[in-house]
């Protein structure tokens, strides 16, 4: 789990605050305990203090003892209320939004979180552990948007081996196997890159991205492929140093001996560690495949190409699969800080 730590390492100590929307959920308010004993970052709870509290007693301690550490906010009572309808109403006034459909909707726990991030409140934001993913992923993007410099929003799994039976050790990224459907050329191009930085933001190791199809190197011939094959072209023009190629066959850009006899003039070797895979059909049996059967933990899914960080859990998480998202946010926020600083642009 070396990955894990580093992200866990590298946000030890860290002042961001995370919003979980889901916070009178026994699992959230359990991972909300570990992110404080870990120091992963500031935690805001949203939901029903009085469940919280039950929660929070039952794991041995209470609101006051995790005051600090801990904030806890009700959408229904908030003193933030009367202001986040009206924001709300401002972001969503050019889809006929009305201040009495926006103070129902700042009373959805998903809606509020988001609006904690919008408003800059938090810096980031988990649901999912309860709401839907096509809940949680459409209130991000109605609240807080694309990034500016994003072609679209798309998603990745971060993928860890660690067990004693994985040939291979470490991080991959494979993406997109939670939101884009059927990318065309452009957006699977757009998915490659935007997964490269968010390898990089994670691991500060280079990315090294394989664009997948069931050919090799032009072992077969179909529009399924040739769409392949000009993404991976697009993503080349886009960005001339990512080290980048396809059409790959997930074993021609996994095994170096696979790749020496299928794929010897790729510039992976078989060690990519950013999977893009042709569609969401692929990507999603094949994260689910490397995690039932081959052991992997996956973290995800991740969303990339947001303004702000906010992510989706599985409704089967664990209180340690929240902890890790909430890390993986961190080192979102974390690299969002670097790219402005970069820029020389202030906020």
């Amino acid at each position: 789990m070396q990955p894990l730590r580093q992200i866990l390492g590298a946000a030890s100590g860290s002042d961001k605050i995370i919003a979980l929307a889901e916070g009178d959920d026994y699992r959230v308010v359990e991972a909300a305990l570990m992110i404080r004993d870990e120091a992963v970052a500031r935690v805001l709870l949203v939901g029903d203090p009085a469940k919280i509290a039950d929660h929070l007693a039952t794991l041995g301690t209470t609101i006051d003892a995790v005051a600090g550490a801990i904030d806890i906010h009700h959408p229904t009572n908030s003193p933030l209320f009367d202001e986040f309808r009206d924001t709300l109403v401002t972001l969503r006034a050019h889809k006929g939004m009305t201040p009495e459909m926006a103070a129902e909707q700042v009373r959805n726990r998903l809606t509020y979180a988001a609006l904690l991030v919008q408003t800059e409140r938090a810096h980031g934001t988990v649901g999912g552990a309860a709401e839907t993913t096509s809940d949680t992923v459409r209130t991000a993007l109605q609240i807080i948007g694309k990034a500016p410099d994003a072609a679209m929003v798309s998603s990745f799994f971060f993928m860890l081996y660690c067990k004693e039976h994985h040939t291979v050790k470490g991080a991959h990224i494979f993406a997109d196997c939670g939101l884009v459907v059927d990318p065309d050329a452009n957006e699977m191009a757009e998915i490659a890159r935007a997964s490269a930085a968010s390898y990089k933001a994670l691991t500060d190791e280079t990315p090294r991205v394989a664009m997948l199809s069931f050919s090799t190197a032009g072992s077969a011939e179909h529009p399924k492929v040739s769409k392949v094959v000009a993404a991976t072209h697009l993503a080349k023009i886009a960005d001339p140093d990512l080290i980048i190629d396809g059409e790959l066959q997930f074993d021609a850009a996994f095994v170096p001996e696979v790749a020496a006899s299928k794929a010897s003039k790729s510039a992976l070797g078989g060690a990519a560690n950013v999977f893009v895979f042709p569609s969401l059909n692929a990507g999603n049996l094949g994260y689910k495949i490397a995690q039932r059967v081959g052991g992997a933990t996956a973290i995800g899914p991740v969303l990339q190409g947001l303004a702000k960080p906010a992510n989706d859990l599985s409704r089967g998480c664990s209180a340690e699969d929240i902890l890790h998202m909430v890390a993986v946010t961190v080192a979102q926020s974390d690299a969002l800080d670097r790219a402005v600083l970069a820029s020389g642009v202030t906020t």
